[in-house]
């Protein structure tokens, strides 16, 4: 069984983070590359608070008006966030991605503080690697390679 420390070069890469009281438009800046999909809404103390999503995004612009986008990216965000530690099981963690239909889960040390972003396809990429090479070694095993 595999940690999600294994993937956290990549999660890492992922993480993009805005204070609370950042503006959405700060955020839709953020989201507007091809491979970012969550933006991490943190404290003073570094500490999550929050994530915004694309679905977020356009979902509050589509109905603005005039000033209305120049609000805070707290007014917007997920404040309920399913998050994972970098000690947690990839397996246990993919389940709840299927479980609730997420792309992605930030992924936090133990005060909260946002390390990465896990993506569902990275995790189910770990986890794929990682029954292959199960079945490599059972293919070995059974056909004594590597046993004299």
């Amino acid at each position: 069984m595999l940690k999600v420390e294994r993937i956290m070069p990549t999660a890492q890469g992922r993480l993009v983070t805005i204070p609370a009281g950042a503006l959405l438009i700060d955020a839709a800046k953020l989201l507007s590359g091809p491979k970012l999909n969550l933006v991490v809404v943190c404290d003073e103390s570094r500490k999550m608070v929050g994530v915004i999503t694309r679905t977020d995004i356009v979902g509050r612009i589509s109905h603005c008006t005039g000033g209305s986008c120049t609000m805070a990216a707290a007014q917007v965000m997920t404040r309920e966030v399913m998050s994972c530690h970098p000690e947690d099981w990839v397996n246990d963690i993919w389940s709840i991605i299927k479980e609730r239909g997420l792309k992605n889960i930030p992924v936090v040390d133990q005060d909260t503080r946002p390390v990465g972003v896990l993506n569902a396809r990275d995790a189910l990429q770990v986890l794929l690697e990682d029954v292959q090479y199960e079945e490599q070694l059972l293919r070995d095993y059974v056909m004594c390679v590597g046993y004299h």
